[in-house]
């Protein structure tokens, strides 16, 4: 017990030191020890990566969960998960549950009317887009998130334990250079050889006395000064390992970057096809405002051979179709087409084409002319230039 409250009072006594050597540097009425040059741009160089690999961390976090109100559920979720030692289950995304609602109003509605089918095929395509989001966003965080956070939560810690170390120790090492400087005056004060013609002989007996105990003072002081500095190179030498790391860090975090660019640029380069294959299906399908009128008036809906008019099932025949002397424009193809048979013309994005119209044909397709080859084109996949 009695060592214990000694302890206790060594400790108090040391904070106590520290805090008034911390409060007269703040006042300019004591010296401090300043590290070298390098060593401070090293401890700029950790507090700058520290700084921005925070804020990389928390914004990618936002990237792959938006929502501020799931995005914190899901935390709170995963922690609660983690805690227990089980795995978190997966969670839809958005535009799967997005896919999900769609194909349920399809089924609701019906597949034979052109609403309800065309819901079910843009339904199924959201759902493969959030699966792929769902792969996307859990590559990211196994590749990123995850160097970012043990970064944070562990070299981080580390760094700022040992910097936090080293500030205690670097305290103490300027206390004892203001003891020793202190004592060292005092003793200079005592040695001075008193006035025999003011100083009564008793007061020299007790001036011998007070420099020799302020000699044994001073080498007291430079004793623990000496220790105090030991201590204190150590730890800058500790610290200075650490913060060299920041290097090996940088490289590492390099490493991360180029693997979340390339599970990006999949991501999105999966997203665009998924969605070009879309605008093909529907570009495949009927006129479908003509037959959502249809179908509200004559339940159930036409056939796909009652879409188009008998002028253009009957008597349209494209290796018969001539230009029209006046008429015909220039258009730029914006995605690529295959054309679903003969009477139809294939596209390639970004190529210029011909179009004109020929009487009976359906308002959303024009014929299209490329050279010597000739064919029905969807409106939807052209920009018509002037």
């Amino acid at each position: 017990m009695e060592q214990r409250v000694r302890q206790l009072a060594s400790g108090a006594g040391l904070l106590f030191t520290r805090a008034v050597q911390f409060t007269e540097e703040k006042l300019g009425q004591a010296e401090k020890t300043e590290l070298d040059v390098t060593f401070e741009n090293l401890l700029l160089r950790a507090d700058a990566t520290k700084l921005w690999t925070e804020k990389i961390f928390r914004q990618t976090e936002v990237l792959l969960q938006p929502n501020p109100i799931d995005h914190s559920g899901a935390r709170i979720e995963e922690f609660l998960y983690e805690k227990l030692d089980m795995k978190a289950p997966s969670r839809l995304t958005n535009a799967e549950l997005l896919g999900q609602y769609m194909q349920d109003a399809g089924k609701e509605f019906g597949l034979d009317s052109p609403y309800g089918n065309t819901l079910m095929i843009v339904g199924d395509c959201e759902s493969r887009l959030g699966a792929a989001e769902r792969d996307f966003i859990q590559t990211s965080a196994i590749s990123f998130l995850s160097p970012l956070r043990n970064f944070l939560e562990g070299d981080w810690r580390t760094i700022s334990k040992e910097r936090r170390l080293l500030e205690n120790l670097r305290l103490d090492l300027d206390s004892c250079k203001a003891r020793v400087k202190k004592a060292k005056q005092a003793e200079a004060k005592a040695a001075t050889p008193p006035d025999f013609q003011e100083t009564r002989p008793r007061n020299y007996v007790l001036s011998a006395s007070a420099s020799a105990l302020w000699t044994e003072e001073v080498e007291k002081a430079e004793h623990e000064l000496r220790l105090a500095q030991t201590e204190f190179d150590r730890q800058a030498e500790v610290t200075r390992l650490l913060l060299e790391g920041i290097s090996s860090t940088h490289v590492n975090h390099l490493r991360c970057l180029h693997e979340f660019v390339e599970a990006q640029a999949a991501f999105y380069k999966q997203c665009h096809h998924q969605m070009q294959e879309l605008q093909k299906e529907l570009g495949r399908l009927p006129n479908a405002f003509s037959l959502n009128s249809a179908y509200a008036e004559t339940n159930p809906a036409p056939s796909s051979d009652d879409l188009h008019s008998p002028a253009e099932s009957d008597t349209l025949k494209i290796e018969e179709v001539q230009a029209p002397a006046t008429g015909t424009r220039k258009a730029k193809v914006l995605y690529d087409y295959d054309a679903a048979d003969s009477s139809e013309l294939s596209l390639l994005a970004d190529e210029l084409i011909t179009v004109y119209t020929v009487p009976g044909m359906d308002s959303d397709w024009l014929i299209g002319e490329r050279g010597n080859q000739k064919g029905k084109v969807p409106v939807t996949y052209l920009e018509l230039l002037s």
